[in-house]
């Protein structure tokens, strides 16, 4: 009898839902910010998001390739996770950035942050984060000033402009846009992706429906940054809507801060680390007087294993043993 049992070991969770089916996923939840990136900026925007993707599969491909893996093996092996990360590189940038920027910033992001780190599901950052810091800093002497969107702009051109709205807020100023103007993105300068906030809770409906990600966790990153930043400003509730719907807050907290492989492992630690999260993106901007999501979300994926290492989960099962009066401690 006992040689027809099967031993294996855990996790013994079956489900349908697997890497790739999560990744595309994401990827449909993205088409509406990528959507509306291209009708506010033009067909300029669109190239610079199809290159940071092709220049990510490009890169897991090759990396891939000269590990002597099979053509065919790694087709059909293929995660589009690449996808999301050249995605989110694409739309977290401007269109005052230059064409060759996504590309090294992929190619960054998915060779070194996660191939040499052995592959999908082993990085230690958010390789999209990752990605678009090192474009930051390696190309900032080419950015010119933002570019405000072809609608909502003035005389419904697109001109440029070195003030964000994001920089109001750090600096307690309530920006002239409107509450509405900066959810749609009307007028609204900044990155392809991160101006309509309406296309991203779109996609971020998306993915809750979908189960793919617990809407809970990045509600209380927006509330804790727009709570932190309003307490900074010297409790002016009128800064908490500009503090959460400026700058990349809501692209982050939706799309890059509930990565599976860079989040706690447990929901009270997931609880501790946005709550963190939301407090250090509103100190940063508010030391800095620039955008710093990007910034607060990879220093706290640094924490992850720390705050795993700490908050274990209970076993299942698992009850305390009640010790005797003579029992000693």
């Amino acid at each position: 009898m006992e040689n027809n049992l099967i031993y294996s070991s855990s996790p013994h969770v079956k489900t349908k839902r697997t890497t790739r089916s999560i990744m595309i996923d994401v990827c449909i939840a993205l088409i509406p910010a990528t959507v509306m990136g291209t009708i506010y900026f033009g067909a300029y925007a669109l190239l610079l998001v199809a290159l940071a993707v092709v220049a990510a599969v490009f890169g897991e491909y090759l990396y891939l390739l000269i590990m002597k893996k099979p053509f065919r093996e790694i087709t059909r092996e293929f995660d589009f996770s690449s996808v999301v990360s050249g995605m989110l590189i694409g739309l977290t940038i401007g269109t005052n950035y230059p064409v060759y920027t996504p590309i090294f910033g992929s190619l960054f992001a998915v060779i070194v942050v996660k191939m040499l780190f052995g592959g999908t599901g082993k990085n230690v950052v958010n390789p999209a984060i990752a990605g678009r810091a090192f474009i930051f800093i390696s190309f900032q002497w080419a950015v010119g000033a933002w570019l405000l969107p072809n609608i909502g702009s003035v005389y419904g051109e697109t001109v440029a402009t070195s003030a964000t709205a994001v920089v109001d807020v750090s600096k307690g100023t309530v920006p002239a846009l409107s509450a509405l103007d900066m959810l749609l993105g009307t007028g609204m300068q900044g990155c392809i992706g991160e101006t309509c906030k309406l296309a991203l809770l779109a996609g971020g409906i998306y993915l809750a429906a979908r189960k793919v990600i617990n809407v809970i966790f990045p509600l209380i990153y927006i509330a804790v940054a727009g709570l932190t930043t309003t307490i900074i400003g010297g409790f002016d509730v009128a800064l908490f809507l500009p503090a959460i719907l400026s700058g990349g807050l809501i692209i982050g907290a939706i799309f890059m801060a509930t990565d599976y492989t860079t989040t706690p492992n447990t929901r009270l630690g997931n609880v501790i680390y946005f709550i963190a999260l939301g407090i250090l993106t509103a100190v940063l901007r508010y030391a800095t007087n620039m955008e710093t999501v990007s910034f607060a979300i990879l220093l706290m994926n640094l924490t992850v294993p720390l705050i795993d290492k700490f908050i274990i989960q209970k076993p299942f099962g698992y009850k305390k043993q009640i010790k005797s009066k003579g029992e000693n401690k």
